[in-house]
C-alpha cells in the first residue's frame, strides 16, 4: 500500500519542513477543480477548473493582445509534445466540459492528470527537479493499484514543455506518491487540530469521508492503518446534486462553472443566468430544498456504510462543507463525533504534501 503508517505516524509528531528542500508539488485533481500547492501554507492552495481541451499550437497562442497583464487562472494554456492545451476557463471557453472533450462521465481520473500536473508545474514556474503527491478515487484495491502505476509511468519521467507562451523548460519529476482520496485530510486534521480528538487520532478508529464532485470518498483507517478492504469510493456526491439543481431551472447546463458558484455562495446573493435567458435566477428558491432532501440521501449511504468501530468521522471536501450542518446532526444521533477538515476543500491537498515532506525527509 502507498501509505507507510510508520512514517506517516513519525510525521505527525513533529514539523519536517525543514527536512528537506526539495520542491514538492501537491495536487488534489478533482472533478470542479485541480488544488494544488507547493507549501504547506492553506492561502498559498490555488484553484484550477478541472476543465482540459487539446488545441492546435496555433490555438493556443492566438489572441495574446491584451494591454495590462491578466490573471493567469483564467487564461492558462501550455504546449507539450507539439500540442496545445487549454486549462481551466479557458478550455471552458473553448467548449470543454469538466469531464474532458465530450467523453464519458465516468472516465478514470488518470486522463488529462498529466497536463493538469503540467499546468500546475507552470503556474508554480516549477522547472528541473521536483516530487509529486496526489490522490486517486478507492473503488476497488485492483483499480487503485492498477491507475496508481498508470500515473506514476505517466509523471516519473522528464517531460518538456512551454507554459503560456514563455521558454520551454524541462521538468523531471523523480518521486511520485499516490494515495487515496480523502487521506491527506486525516493528516493535516491530525497535524493542525490533532489535540480537538479526545482520545488522539493515531489510537481511534476514524472514518474519512470526501464529499468530491464526481465520487464521495469512503476511507476506514484504524490508528492510522489504512483498511482497504472496508473503504471505498462511491459515483454519488455533488455532480448529482448539481443536476438537480439545473433540472429545476430552463436551460441550466448541470458542467457550468458560474451554476456551481452561485450554488455555494450564500443566501441572498445566489443568482445564476444560463446562456440565452434574458434574467438572472435566483436559486434562494431551489437549493435549501434540494440540498435537505439530497443530504438525506447522502447521510443514508453514510449510516449504511459506516463500520461499526467508527467513533469520529472526519468530513471534508466542497460537499462535506456544503452538507456540513445536515450530516453533523445524523452524526451525532448515531452517537458519531464528527469533525470537518479546516479548510475543507484544501486539506487533502495539503495533508499530502505534508506526506510528501515526510517521505523526502526519510529517504535523506
Amino acid at each position: 500500500m502507498v501509505i507507510k503508517q510508520p512514517a506517516a505516524a513519525a510525521m505527525l509528531t513533529k514539523n519536517v519542513a525543514s527536512a528537506s528542500k526539495k520542491t514538492i508539488l501537491s495536487a488534489d485533481l478533482g472533478r470542479t477543480a485541480t488544488k494544488s500547492c507547493v507549501s504547506r501554507t492553506p492561502n498559498s492552495v490555488v484553484f484550477v477548473p478541472a476543465n482540459v481541451k487539446q488545441l492546435s499550437v496555433e490555438q493556443v497562442r492566438s489572441g495574446n493582445f491584451e494591454s495590462k497583464p491578466t490573471d493567469p487562472l483564467l487564461d492558462m494554456w501550455l504546449e507539450y509534445q507539439g500540442v496545445g492545451y487549454a486549462v481551466g476557463q479557458l478550455a471552458a471557453d473553448f467548449g470543454a466540459n469538466l469531464f474532458g472533450d465530450e467523453r464519458a462521465f465516468a472516465k478514470s481520473k488518470v486522463e488529462d492528470a498529466l497536463i493538469k500536473i503540467l499546468a500546475c508545474a507552470g503556474y508554480f514556474q516549477l522547472k528541473g527537479d521536483f516530487s509529486v503527491v496526489m490522490g486517486l478515487p478507492f473503488y476497488s484495491q485492483e483499480q487503485f493499484e492498477k491507475e496508481k502505476q498508470q500515473m506514476i509511468s505517466q509523471l516519473q519521467c522528464p517531460h518538456k514543455m512551454s507554459y503560456r507562451g514563455g521558454e520551454p523548460v524541462e521538468i523531471r519529476i523523480n518521486k511520485v506518491w499516490v494515495m487515496p482520496e480523502g487521506y491527506g485530510s486525516l493528516l493535516w486534521s491530525e497535524a493542525n487540530n490533532g489535540k480537538d480528538f479526545q482520545p488522539e487520532l493515531p489510537k481511534l478508529s476514524v472514518a474519512i469521508v470526501d464529499i468530491g464532485h464526481q465520487t464521495t470518498d469512503f476511507l476506514m483507517v484504524d490508528r492510522f492503518r489504512f483498511a482497504r478492504a472496508a473503504s471505498k469510493s462511491e459515483p454519488f456526491a455533488m455532480s448529482q446534486f448539481y443536476e438537480d439543481v439545473a433540472a429545476k431551472i430552463e436551460g441550466a447546463d448541470p458542467q457550468s462553472l458560474y451554476l456551481l458558484e452561485a450554488v455555494h455562495k450564500p443566501e441572498g446573493q445566489r443568482t445564476y443566468r444560463p446562456r440565452g435567458a434574458t434574467k438572472p435566477i435566483n436559486l434562494d428558491g431551489v437549493v435549501p430544498e434540494l440540498r435537505k432532501l439530497f443530504a438525506a440521501k447522502l447521510c443514508d449511504r453514510l449510516i449504511k456504510w459506516l463500520p461499526e468501530r467508527v467513533t469520529n468521522v472526519v468530513l471534508t471536501g466542497g460537499g462535506a462543507d456544503f452538507f456540513q450542518e445536515d450530516l453533523q446532526k445524523l452524526l451525532e444521533e448515531a452517537g458519531i463525533q464528527a469533525h470537518l477538515a479546516q479548510p475543507p476543500r484544501e486539506a487533502n491537498t495539503l495533508g499530502q504534501y505534508i506526506y510528501g515532506e515526510a517521505q523526502l525527509a526519510i529517504s535523506r
